[in-house]
């Protein structure tokens, strides 16, 4: 279970987003996004992703408040769990339609690329 400064999580949420890609061209369309997320927050936040094989584990840290996050790429599934603290878990709670609507959207894992 993911812990932010020793405090045991809320429920976490949990996102899955098919696709027909393979593991390996997702992890890489995964890790452009984090990528673009990292730059975006840059000045307000703190972000740190460390991978392990096809896992991310993502931590995004900003006003005194920690998300973290799991991102696990498999051959037709990218899936995605969040963890906050209370307050924020409320708030998170109802932002999880946007979460599932930006991964499909701005990574793109419902359809394959486009053929050059």
């Amino acid at each position: 279970m993911l812990t932010s400064g020793g405090a045991i999580m809320d429920k976490p949420i949990v996102v899955t987003v098919p696709h027909k890609l393979g593991a390996e061209a997702a992890k890489a369309r995964v890790s452009k996004g984090i990528e673009r997320l990292r730059t975006d927050l840059d000045k307000l936040a703190r972000t740190e992703v460390h991978w392990t094989g096809n896992t991310a584990d993502l931590q995004v840290s900003a006003l005194g408040h920690t998300v973290n996050a799991q991102l696990d790429v498999q051959n037709d599934l990218l899936r995605i769990e969040v963890r906050v603290l209370g307050l924020l878990s409320g708030l998170l709670n109802k932002l999880s339609d946007s979460l599932i609507s930006n991964v499909k959207g701005s990574l793109r894992l419902e359809h394959s690329p486009p053929k050059s």
